[in-house]
């Protein structure tokens, strides 16, 4: 399969390597199968029965049985504004958004400065992404107090990314990481939903299909170039990481920030054009290491958009079902978390190979792929290289 050896490829571009993984979700959680119920419920939309009906169909559909959900019934009832379709409600929102996202993120970072096993002053780039909310200063100052950071450790703050994030701040890394002798890189995507619940609505069903697919979450990554072997643990390797959008697509995926929060727009067309569009991504992605000839021979970490965008990808590439299998996990136990959630994939990725015994981090495979697909329409294809699994018995 490949035409140069990795230990060229290596020397040519550096061994970014993910050092570490933490995630965390907020302790309340909704199960989707109730979450129509609970959702008019709490909206005082009981009595749009037929939309209720339609709703009921998304979520029964949507391949998730469950959400985590920082807004809790409680904090609803508080903010009735937030309840309602498009009432003025951002300051409320953001209020809540400038706490909670960097407190998240934080939970996530523990994890994963806990799980690389090294002080936490041997961190000298913080990458933090959100599309939930924006503040100055930013959440990335606040998670730097949070976890008592040096105030000199260089921050990139990436606000309002969406869904492709999580591929985009590994790009972010591997360059900072093979750029900077010594860097050790803590990424953090987190994301809540305050900034888009809203009420039900008939007039763009779009907002309904958001409203059944996104939780909450937050998700962590240490990743440092040439790994000291008897201090650091090698997960997986950033061989490459690129960036590319489809043409013609800028309009079918949209979140703008307004009065009533963030409203966003989904096209139907997104899961048809992610599937016509994906394969010659790869192959670009994959020419520096010779190409691939099957596509079923990698392992895959796809982002979970929903259950079509994950079906279209399989069938276009004629993927066998288990390929799929991370994927569907993360979308089945969390949803949607945006830029976090394909962090998640990756780190159910590195769990299913421990736990079955596979050889490697990427269920017993060398090569495998990463995509992130958002607004633009954007993908983010990052070439992974899985490592031996170690023995620490």
């Amino acid at each position: 399969m490949a035409t140069r050896s990795v230990e060229e490829i290596m020397k040519a571009q550096g061994p970014a390597t993910v050092l570490a993984i933490g995630t965390a979700t907020p302790p309340n959680f909704v199960l989707q199968a109730d979450y129509p119920d609970y959702y008019f419920r709490i909206t005082n939309s009981e009595h749009m029965t037929e939309l209720k009906k339609k709703f009921k169909t998304i979520c029964d559909h949507s391949m998730i049985k469950k959400r985590h959900m920082q807004l809790t019934e409680e904090i609803l009832k508080d903010n009735p504004s937030i309840c309602a379709y498009m009432a003025p409600s951002l300051d409320a929102r953001q209020d809540i958004a400038a706490v909670e996202v960097p407190k998240l993120g934080k939970e996530a970072a523990i994890k994963a400065i806990e799980e690389w096993g090294q002080p936490k002053s041997k961190i000298t780039h913080l990458v933090f992404c959100t599309t939930s909310g924006v503040d100055l200063p930013g959440a990335d100052l606040q998670l730097t107090k949070l976890l008592g950071l040096h105030p000199s450790v260089n921050r990139f703050m990436m606000n309002h990314q969406g869904c492709f994030g999580g591929g985009m701040v590994l790009r972010l890394a591997k360059d900072l990481a093979e750029n900077n002798k010594g860097a050790r890189v803590l990424v953090v995507c987190s994301e809540i939903t305050a900034l888009l619940f809203r009420g039900p609505t008939d007039l763009h069903m779009d907002s309904m299909v958001g409203q059944s697919i996104f939780g909450e979450g937050a998700a962590a990554v240490i990743v440092g170039a040439d790994p000291d072997a008897s201090t650091e643990h090698r997960l997986f390797e950033l061989v490459s990481a690129t960036q590319t959008f489809f043409p013609d697509t800028e309009n079918a995926i949209g979140a703008h920030v307004r009065e009533a929060g963030v409203t966003i727009n989904l096209s139907r067309e997104v899961p048809e054009i992610i599937g016509k569009n994906v394969e010659a991504s790869l192959v670009e992605a994959f020419k520096p290491i010779g190409g691939i000839s099957d596509w079923n021979s990698i392992f895959w970490v796809v982002h979970p958009g929903g259950r079509a965008i994950l079906d279209k990808v399989e069938a276009a590439l004629g993927l066998e079902a288990e390929k799929m299998r991370a994927s569907r996990h993360v979308l089945s136990e969390y949803g949607n978390m945006a830029s976090a959630c394909v962090l998640f994939v990756l780190n159910e990725m590195r769990k299913k190979s421990v736990k079955e015994g596979s050889g490697t981090t990427g269920e017993g495979l060398e090569w495998g792929v990463l995509l992130g697909f958002g607004p633009g329409l954007t993908v983010e294809t990052v070439v992974l290289r899985s490592v031996p699994i170690e023995n620490k018995s």
